[in-house]
């Protein structure tokens, strides 16, 4: 079987510059590249379920994962090195407390485990590390630059009684 050989087809007729909002006669822009659809455009390349929502509020709908409390730990650590180093008393925190997290942190307290040396030496805190064991209980710690020295503060939460309010259960210093 010989393949026929098809007609050449003509030239296309030249068409009068058009601006991308279709306006004719004004001037157009040529690009070096044409362009190109988006990578994740092209066919097999969407992530499962089509493609994430654009909204903030439904991106963060369903949260997984670590880090779920982190705005929670990180307001708790800074309020536990403040009662720690003695800028905040530590009665202010006894409602967030459980007795016995209580008495650890007043302990802590007693015994002046990040006791400042002087007003130049504020605590800095490193960024809190929280883990969730399971969806009622927040594991965290953080690092506290105090001076030169460098301590480690971990505590833990547990949602508890009937309002659901989270409590500090234990803490330790070293």
């Amino acid at each position: 079987m010989t393949a026929c050989p098809t007609p050449a087809a003509p030239p296309p007729a030249p068409q009068p510059a058009v601006s991308p909002g279709g306006h004719p006669g004004r001037p157009t822009v040529a690009s070096a590249h044409p362009r190109r659809p988006h990578a994740t455009a092209r066919a097999g390349h969407h992530p499962p379920g089509g493609r994430r929502p654009r909204h903030p509020r439904t991106a963060c709908a369903a949260p997984a994962g670590p880090g779920l409390h982190a705005g929670l730990s990180t307001r708790f650590a800074h309020q536990l090195v403040e009662v720690l180093t003695g800028a905040r008393p530590s009665g202010q925190l006894m409602r967030h407390t459980s007795l016995d997290g209580y008495g650890q942190l007043a302990s802590l307290v007693r015994i002046g485990i990040l006791r400042r040396g002087g007003a130049a030496d504020r605590p800095r805190l490193g960024p809190v590390h929280d883990r969730s064991p399971s969806p009622d209980v927040i594991e965290a710690c953080v690092r506290v630059d105090l001076g030169s020295r460098h301590h480690m503060v971990a505590f833990r939460l547990e949602l508890r009684g009937q309002a659901g309010q989270w409590q500090c259960t234990a803490v330790e210093a070293r």
